[in-house]
């Protein structure tokens, strides 16, 4: 398959009072156009600083990532933004929804197709007939489920999950996953999680530790 996105000793660091920090360090990673990627690591590994660089949310202090052999760091903040509104889906650990919004108006929010699409997503996770009430009266699992609809939306080239199941009961994690897993279409998903049962169906798992790949 051909490589989609690419690091190349990507290096995210900080300054903090004791001196340099750093998130990731010289990442070297290469991810398959219609590839489910596991990254796994404990909390505080770098796992969600390696999802935000490969994602363009943020730049990586050296090295480069690549969409397509595009370098990210070459696009203007707005192009940036532009391909992640029409590239690229996101699930993250809480289920963050517009409170005064609908789930279908939510997952409409990604602007990448109408509602018949919408429609048809929330139906195949089960929250069509749920779809008009307010995010207040839905559970913890439902909002979730309203979240992959979201980043499904529009059939995103890679779908970019930050420990979505870390809220859920074991039952519900994996389901969501299994979601996310089943309706990407030709999408890659990129997950990561501190928890390896929720990767049984990753077609390939890498870890972090202290911002390193090991």
């Amino acid at each position: 398959m051909p490589v989609l996105l690419a690091a190349s000793k990507a290096t995210l660091k900080y300054l903090d009072h004791d001196g340099e920090v750093f998130a990731c360090k010289d990442i070297e990673l290469e991810i398959d156009e219609g590839e489910f990627l596991g990254i796994l690591g404990p909390s505080g590994s770098g796992k969600s600083s390696l999802l935000y660089i490969l994602s363009g949310l943020k730049t990586p202090t050296s090295g480069a990532v690549s969409v397509d052999s595009d370098n990210l760091s070459d696009l203007s903040d707005e192009k940036r933004s532009q391909l992640r509104l029409s590239s690229f889906g996101f699930v993250f650990q809480q289920p963050y929804l517009l409170g005064y919004l609908s789930a279908l108006e939510n997952v409409l929010i990604s602007d990448r197709s109408g509602p018949e699409e919408a429609i048809n997503l929330l139906d195949r996770l089960e929250m069509k007939e749920k779809m008009h009430r307010l995010p207040h009266e839905l559970s913890g699992g439902e909002r979730q489920r309203v979240c992959v609809a979201r980043a499904l939306q529009g059939k995103p080239r890679v779908i970019f999950a930050d420990e979505p199941t870390a809220s859920l009961d074991h039952k519900n994690g994996l389901a969501v996953v299994e979601l996310l897993n089943e309706n990407r279409g030709n999408g890659a998903l990129v997950m990561v999680t501190h928890d390896p049962s929720m990767l049984k169906k990753a077609d390939r798992i890498v870890k972090i530790e202290d911002g390193q790949l090991v």
